[in-house]
């Protein structure tokens, strides 16, 4: 389900002024596509924050503009906790696009209790499909993952219409015997290598030059 954000056009932009914006809690933004004139707006910050933050990417605007747009770009300050612009897009209601998802493991894999670790090896997929059917992430069940085996994409159970843009052979997660670390002291009982001993000089005898 979308999520509605209210929005004010934005008469004056540059830096300045756009720092002056977030100390008032609100978030730059840009809105363009389906040939229409792009629009600088602002949002409030704490909306479009907890909106991505629920992995929405689909947005209904309203206020000075009423229309439905695409999330397409976020920049993030360097710590990766304040939002400082978004970039969206006008969609129309079955509109393909591309967005990465998160993957979610979800239960108990029963390798675990054979002695194996989870290994999650793909943390975000990239899919295909229509804007209003974008899911917040990809659940993987791992209630059936026994010891030495793997879920690939190809396994996935994917929503209706959507596809991955990934090789189907590719592992998602696995289950996997733990690598022992080399006790310590191993390296004591290597033998070093011999030291090369040259011949001893006989007594007289000049080294070479």
């Amino acid at each position: 389900m979308a999520e509605t954000i209210e929005v004010q056009l934005r008469d004056q932009v540059g830096k300045r002024n756009n720092r002056r914006l977030r100390r008032s809690g609100s978030v730059p933004a840009v809105l363009y596509g389906h040939g229409e004139q792009n629009l600088n707006l602002s949002m409030p910050a704490e909306a479009i924050d907890a909106a991505v933050r629920r992995g929405s990417r689909l947005v209904n605007l309203s206020g000075a503009v009423n229309d439905r747009a695409f999330i397409r770009d976020l920049q993030w300050d360097t710590f990766g906790l304040s939002l400082l612009h978004v970039d969206l897009t006008r969609v129309s209601e079955h509109e393909m696009v591309e967005v990465e998802v998160a993957v979610e493991l979800r239960g108990e894999a029963p390798g675990v209790r054979e002695g194996g670790v989870i290994s999650h090896l793909i943390h975000q997929l990239k899919i295909e499909c229509e804007v209003t059917a974008i899911p917040e992430r990809i659940h993987v069940n791992i209630n059936h993952l026994k010891l030495n085996e793997a879920i690939k994409i190809a396994d996935l159970k994917l929503p209706a219409g959507v596809k991955v843009e990934a090789d189907p052979e590719e592992i998602v997660v696995e289950c996997i015997v733990p690598v022992v670390e080399e006790e310590e002291g191993l390296a004591e009982a290597v033998p070093a290598e011999p030291e090369v001993i040259g011949r001893k000089k006989e007594e007289g005898e000049e080294e070479e030059e």
